[in-house]
């Protein structure tokens, strides 16, 4: 049976490794995956202390209320609340980023976007010219569907002669993706517009040299399929692209090459089974060229990169 969250905490003293193991016993009954995890990462929470601190610690008495506040915690998370809603936050390309139910959680997977669009960008992505020793031109870059702000950021971080602009249709997670930037002082390289798409973005002829986006990719009749701290939880407009998942996809496309100079780079990741369709559409528009997908770890193709003809 599941072990009750809110009566041993309050009537009798436990120390770190007792409430740790207690925590992961109420996960491991609710069926939450990774429970060992995300037990671990509640209570680094609620004691505002590391994991070496957890493990170096496990006689330490635990104050009441933090004990309540943990198994409050660990009462939503096995009701199915994202563990990173609960913390507030997720790790991304070695930095940590805000979340809340306003914006998607960051996915590992998505780091492929940011690892392809520096491979493409190639010489143009590092700031000093190594042959001439001069400065290369400033790069104009465009992140559509900002969410977080993960991908903006993470590239502001890389590209310091980069000016981004980061599209959202939220305005809920602009303010999120505001707050990213300005935690790692980014903020003065990257203006955020409210919109769909591209349509927010500049739009003088030929404007950028990269546009990357983590669009919603998912068929709205596979919400079932989805796990239910993602359906219930998750903001659905970061999620769905509408009946099949991919129509999204081609409006991106078509803006992105009208607002992409000659060469310059379209970054996208992927949904589940759908690089064989995008790729059809890049080629049905017939501007497109060095199309590649490139899978994650799993082997799942996930990202596509092409450049503008």
């Amino acid at each position: 049976m599941p072990i009750d969250p809110h009566c041993r905490p309050q009537s009798i003293a436990m120390d770190v490794r007792e409430a740790l193991k207690e925590g992961m016993a109420q996960l491991r009954a609710a069926a939450v995956p990774s429970s060992t995890l995300a037990a671990e990462l509640l209570l680094m929470h609620a004691l505002d202390r590391d994991r070496t601190w957890l493990y170096t610690h496990p006689e330490d008495g635990l104050d009441a209320s933090v004990a309540r506040k943990y198994f409050a915690m660990i009462a939503r998370r096995a009701a199915g609340e994202p563990t990173q809603y609960l913390t507030g936050k997720q790790e991304f390309w070695g930095l940590e980023f805000e979340v809340n139910p306003d914006v998607l959680i960051p996915r590992p997977e998505t780091e492929h976007v940011i690892e392809v669009a520096l491979e493409r960008l190639g010489a143009r992505g590092i700031k000093i010219n190594m042959r001439t020793g001069e400065p290369n031109p400033p790069l104009r870059i465009a992140d559509v569907g900002t969410g977080s702000g993960c991908l903006a950021v993470a590239l502001a971080h890389e590209l310091p002669h980069a000016e981004i602009f980061a599209t959202d249709i939220s305005t809920a997670a602009l303010e999120v993706a505001r707050r990213n930037s300005a935690r790692h002082g980014v903020a003065d390289r990257i203006r955020f517009l409210q919109g769909d798409l591209l349509e927010p973005a500049p739009h003088a002829s030929r404007s950028f040299h990269l546009i990357v986006s983590n669009p919603p990719y998912v068929a709205q009749d596979e919400a079932a399929t989805l796990a239910r701290e993602v359906r219930e939880h998750e903001p659905h407009t970061a999620l769905f692209g509408g009946p099949s998942g991919i129509e999204i996809y081609e409006r991106l496309i078509q803006q992105a090459g009208e607002l992409l100079r000659s060469s310059g780079v379209l970054v996208l990741e992927l949904g589940y089974n759908s690089a064989q369709h995008v790729r059809a559409i890049l080629v049905d528009q017939r501007n497109w060229v060095n199309v590649s997908v490139t899978d994650d770890l799993a082997g799942i193709p996930r990202v596509l990169g092409a450049e503008r003809a």
